[in-house]
């Protein structure tokens, strides 16, 4: 469909994009510091892996919220920009309070790569995303670009958390939750604020 390659609007270009997926790609990296954590020594087959199931599973999962969004879009045309800002306010709020809550461990994490836990913590670190895809139909963004960004992004700060995890420990996961939830937040109030005219 043509829909499938418009370019972003005025409600989200390609920087906006880029902050979109840092935030959403950040529940991603706080759980690779903690598979980091779990290695007694750092393996890169395994890391990519790990990176690979976080990218991919991000990227798809907006895809599909996006096409759940286009199919109800013309019921909610007129309320279109609060959903957006409702879902990625909660969602950043969301991210926000694990971010502050008490620390969590890392220690219930396996050491060993196991398929089935990560196919699990691929789709809990995703579902954010469905949610954000659902958003794209209401604010017509290029879907192939937001979803490639999307995926990649997620994938380079997956390994990358896998190797922060391994080396520094799980200092650095609770920061990044906090600025993920804060910029998905700012950008829910710029697509309200934009829409209202202000």
């Amino acid at each position: 469909a043509p829909d499938f390659f418009i370019w972003g609007s005025a409600y989200m270009g390609i920087w906006e994009l880029v902050l979109l997926a840092l935030g959403l790609a950040m529940d991603a990296f706080a759980v690779a510091v903690c598979r980091g954590l779990a290695m007694d020594r750092l393996n890169v087959k395994h890391a990519f892996i790990i990176a690979l199931f976080f990218g991919g599973f991000q990227a798809a999962m907006p895809l599909a919220g996006w096409a759940l969004g286009t199919y109800f879009e013309k019921y909610i045309t007129s309320i279109d920009h609060w959903i957006a800002f409702i879902l990625l306010s909660i969602i950043g709020g969301k991210m926000i309070y694990e971010a502050v809550k008490p620390e969590e461990e890392c220690s219930s994490i396996s050491s060993r790569l196991n398929i089935k836990e990560l196919l699990v913590m691929a789709v809990a670190t995703s579902i954010d995303a469905l949610a954000v895809g659902i958003t794209f139909a209401f604010l017509k963004v290029n879907i192939a670009l937001s979803v490639s960004l999307i995926g990649i992004i997620t994938f380079i700060l997956s390994f990358i958390g896998v190797m922060v995890g391994n080396r520094f420990g799980s200092k650095y996961k609770n920061k990044a939750e906090l600025a993920g939830g804060i910029v998905l937040i700012l950008i829910g109030i710029k697509v309200l604020l934009e829409h209202l005219g202000v």
